[in-house]
């Protein structure tokens, strides 16, 4: 596997597919014994993995104690993410979710205790409260790192206008840098592509992508009857093959995964990681994450990307709308756009 700096902020060196442990325990209904998890974890360190990612709620708290079980002797080994936002607690307390301070310092006290260890590699908000200001995340990661306890600060699931306010924030304040951004991406979930991931190039954040496969859809497997998160997690996280486009998608998918001679899965992740994203993949069997490390050796041709990115192509929103207007980009560059030569990176 191979190995990029995450952001522009950060001297730390990541594996190209990031482990995501949503799967790891059963508390859910629907996930991997603590045996599978083993083999799981072990088969991506021997493929050079070595960026994990959890939540406080995953599992009801279960991933987090399964990893601090599997991680002892070999903390350093990996970077390690959590997050904070919902608990671990199904009836958590008013005061121990959202994005608050005091929520933040007790759900990093609490995974820390889970985790077994001193801290955590990445600390991520899990989703965006609406509620608390920018300026009280911001803070409160900076008290964080002084304590020790974390040493990256990322946002997961936020619009981006609020993500660019903390960055700002951060930066004009010599506060710890938002590092990361993690979000949906996909074939069928390129919404992200509008503001957050143009933002997140420009403000050099280190860009990590959930749910490569849409669920699981774009592997195909519904198509032959398999449930798998359809079901299992109560329809979330899983994106439907309910619409002509959609269809269309995944026909394109397989089709190209006939060409290469791989799995429609493969096809779908090298997508996500061939825009720039670090893809979480999120395996309940070591038979899955076989199948997904298999996606790194996999090179899409300019014309299958080509292919992929029309089949999937989302109407612009405004005001993309406007200034992707071919008039319009012409006038603003008095005529001669054909002549320019545009910067290599997302300007912010």
């Amino acid at each position: 596997m191979r190995y990029k700096l995450f952001g522009k902020h950060t001297g730390l060196r990541v594996s190209e597919l990031v482990l995501g442990t949503g799967s790891f325990g059963t508390r859910w209904g629907h996930g991997s014994e603590p045996d599978e998890a083993k083999r799981m974890l072990d088969a991506y360190a021997d493929a050079g993995g070595n960026f994990i990612d959890t939540a406080d709620s995953y599992q009801f708290g279960e991933s987090e104690e399964i990893l601090g079980t599997l991680l002892v002797g070999r903390r350093n080994e990996f970077v390690l993410a959590t997050k904070f936002s919902q608990s671990a607690q199904a009836n958590a307390g008013l005061l121990v979710t959202g994005n608050s301070r005091k929520a933040m310092v007790a759900s990093l006290d609490a995974s820390l205790k889970r985790l077994d260890t001193d801290h955590v590699d990445l600390y991520w908000v899990h989703y965006a409260d609406g509620v608390t200001p920018m300026e009280e995340i911001v803070r409160g990661f900076d008290d964080l790192v002084r304590a020790g306890k974390i040493l990256y600060a990322g946002l997961s699931d936020f619009p981006a206008w609020r993500v660019s306010r903390a960055a700002t924030i951060a930066e004009l304040r010599g506060s710890i840098p938002i590092a990361g951004l993690q979000v949906e991406h996909s074939l069928v979930e390129r919404s992200t592509e509008q503001e957050l991931l143009p933002m997140g190039e420009a403000l050099g954040l280190g860009v990590v992508a959930w749910s490569p496969l849409g669920g699981g859809m774009l592997t195909g497997k519904y198509r032959q009857g398999e449930r798998g998160r359809a079901e299992g997690f109560g329809g979330r996280v899983f994106q439907a093959e309910d619409t002509k486009q959609r269809t269309a998608i995944l026909d394109a998918v397989i089709a190209t995964a006939d060409e290469l001679g791989v799995t429609p899965g493969e096809v779908a992740i090298a997508w996500v990681a061939a825009k720039g994203a670090l893809p979480i993949i999120g395996p309940r069997s070591v038979a899955q994450l076989q199948a997904n490390l298999a996606a790194v050796k996999v090179v899409l041709s300019p014309d299958q990307l080509a292919r992929l990115d029309t089949v999937s192509a989302l109407r612009p929103v405004f005001p993309h709308s406007l200034l992707e207007d071919p008039a319009n980009r012409d006038r603003i560059f008095s005529g001669k756009l054909a002549q320019f030569v545009p910067p290599r990176e997302q300007v912010a």
